[in-house]
């Protein structure tokens, strides 16, 4: 339970807890469960961030894609009994599609390595060989990519871990995380329609390059989905975090909303609290933050005995990032008929093709040409596409049962174009509705969701959603200490957000690690 300072008549807990997003929150659960004192304080109204799930339009829609991989390769499920507070998964027969704008070469994910080879053989047998001898080499890699994440960094540990498996994957992602991810797929395959989709889902969700050196690790992430099911919460993506809210209530904790930290209380190197806009304090000998940590240092340590710290200083002078996502979010009368459905259904029949996400992928021309476009705050003609229908999975979705929901994300649509005066969104409707059969999207109502919004309306400097950079060799060697090891440069602040490892989409595990480091240093 939260209380009142005597000396200050400020707040007081054990530790603050700053954004309620899926790390924040996790994080908050953590600490709250192991009966330290916390606060959570969330900007918006309401907690869960880009992971959340909202009404508007008279529908629901996800704020970012509804699909969860990686966080369930974490204990939280069971160190926060989220089934208990309502959380469950529901599973699709295909974890993905993947197309391009040549629809003819369209492909199928399947979870199961072996019932994804007999698919494969159906619908392009010459690659089910080489794939074969990719999961030889990437499943080893990404058994190790996943223990390091489910593992609170630790040199330690890693050196334990490197040493049981004699070499075997060990070897192969050091080498990889040096290399870029275009290089290492096309070590396995010649035909870039097989790689692309793993390009999409990486390094350009990242904003980076795919022939960019330390992409390579982006090599393991087919491997990962064979080792991780892909799967939806019931409910929408929101119900993840509402069940996570609901277990940090349930031990205890404190939550205020519709506040927007302004500021770091700091004494000497020690933080001692927050400074909210409306005026008031909240003291705390631990605060643990997931927002951008450039933020972070160039908003709120100003005026402190922090401000000449090298460390600090050190953000400051790091480059501000740009948001380049946007996401469309439609309700349509019936479902689309996509054009590569024919020719899959000769080989799957009547198998479902519109609950997994469907990965439209650019050329490695066209992918050129987005990356040098988006430096001058413009969108290539062909951008990368993400296409779910949630509802066609979950009815729990539907406010309407004779309508559905289709959402769109679009890579690259840099902060810096002018949405205030661009036909943009309106072009991308053209796109899908050009992937579809003639007549088959029937669009009722729609909206966009771009940069600009996600800084108004989430509180994200710019629109960027930061994702944690750094190479396993530097989470080994645990530089820089605030992101690979949750402290540091100012006592008592963790960074917890995505920026920090194991950081990007909706994972959790930064959240997870920084609260662990906290109770290790309560002890």
């Amino acid at each position: 339970m939260t209380a009142t300072d005597p000396h200050t008549d400020a707040l007081a807990a054990e530790a603050v807890v700053v954004g309620g997003g899926h790390n924040g929150l996790i994080a908050a659960a953590y600490l709250a469960r192991a009966g330290v004192s916390t606060v959570l304080v969330e900007a918006r109204n309401e907690v869960g961030g880009c992971a959340s799930t909202v009404t508007d339009l008279g529908a629901r829609f996800n704020i970012c894609n509804c699909d969860h991989t990686m966080v369930r390769a974490l204990p939280i499920f069971d160190d926060l009994e989220l089934s208990r507070h309502g959380l469950r998964y529901l599973e699709g027969e295909f974890s993905s599609i993947h197309s391009s704008y040549q629809p003819d070469s369209t492909w199928l994910f399947r979870h199961n390595a072996e019932e994804h080879l007999d698919t494969l053989s159906n619908t392009h047998p010459h690659w089910v060989e080489p794939y074969r001898n990719y999961l030889n080499d990437a499943l080893p890699v990404a058994e190790l990519v996943i223990e390091m994440a489910r593992t609170t960094p630790s040199t330690r540990h890693f050196l334990q871990r490197l040493a049981t498996m004699k070499g075997r994957g060990a070897r192969r992602l050091l080498a990889w995380s040096k290399r870029s991810a275009q290089d290492v797929y096309q070590h396995y395959f010649d035909d870039w329609q097989i790689w692309m989709p793993a390009i999409v889902t990486g390094p350009t969700v990242w904003g980076v390059h795919p022939t960019t050196p330390g992409t390579g690790l982006a090599g393991a992430l087919y491997a990962t989905k064979h080792l991780i099911k892909t799967a939806r919460p019931e409910g929408g993506s929101g119900a993840l975090t509402d069940a996570i809210h609901r277990s940090f209530l349930a031990a205890g904790g404190t939550c205020i909303t519709g506040a927007r930290v302004t500021g770091l209380i700091i004494r000497g190197n020690r933080v001692a609290g927050v400074e909210l806009a409306d005026g008031r304090n909240i003291s705390a000998k631990h605060v643990l933050t997931s927002n951008d940590p450039q933020q972070i240092f160039n908003e709120w340590v100003h005026g402190s005995t922090a401000d000449a710290n090298p460390a600090v200083e050190r953000w400051r002078s790091q480059p501000v990032h740009d948001g380049y996502e946007s996401k469309l979010d439609l309700v349509i009368d019936g479902l689309p008929v996509y054009k590569f459905e024919e020719r899959l259904r000769k080989h799957i029949g009547n198998s479902d093709l519109h609950t997994p996400t469907t990965v439209v992928s650019p050329t490695p021309a066209d992918l050129d040409e987005a990356h040098s476009r988006r430096q001058q705050g413009a969108i290539a003609d062909r951008p990368s596409l993400l296409i779910n229908i949630p509802t066609n999975l979950d009815t729990s979705m539907q406010l309407d049962p004779t309508e559905h929901v289709l959402s769109l994300e679009v890579l690259f649509t840099p902060y810096q174009h002018d949405w205030s005066n661009t036909n943009e969104p309106e072009r991308w409707l053209t796109i899908l509705d050009s992937l579809c059969e003639p007549g088959t999207l029937k669009i009722k109502r729609w909206r966009s969701m771009t940069p600009d919004r996600y800084e108004n309306e989430f509180f994200m400097p710019r629109g960027h959603t930061p994702a944690y950079a750094g190479s396993p060799l530097a989470t080994f060697r645990g530089t820089p200490k605030d992101l690979t090891r949750h402290y540091g440069p100012i006592e008592g602040l963790h960074l917890a957000g995505a920026a920090a490892f194991p950081g990007a989409g909706i994972f959790g595990g930064a959240g997870r690690n920084a609260a662990l480091r906290v109770l290790k240093e309560l002890v």
